[in-house]
């Protein structure tokens, strides 16, 4: 009987360990980590770079209205002192 229970038991073992995952699909399950990092860390940099980009245009547009209101308001003076 004993060695029947400690057959059972040394084949369940094995059972065991023969359910994990293989080096193969652990690597896999790696690189898949390391993907999803490496995309988080890309789109990270592309999020930066557009609100980067958003900003300068609205500091861009801020800047041309007052070149342009300043530039209005000479051509104003200008004509009036002329007349």
């Amino acid at each position: 009987m004993k060695k029947i229970i400690v057959l059972v038991t040394v084949a369940g073992m094995f059972t065991l360990i023969a359910c994990g995952p293989s080096a193969a699909e652990k690597a896999a399950k790696e690189k898949a980590k390391q993907d999803s990092i490496a995309s988080y860390v890309m789109a990270a940099k592309v999020q930066a770079t557009a609100d980067s980009t958003a900003k300068y245009n609205d500091d861009m547009k801020s800047k041309m209205a007052a070149d342009s209101a300043a530039h209005a308001k000479k051509t104003v003076k200008g004509k009036a002192a002329k007349k």
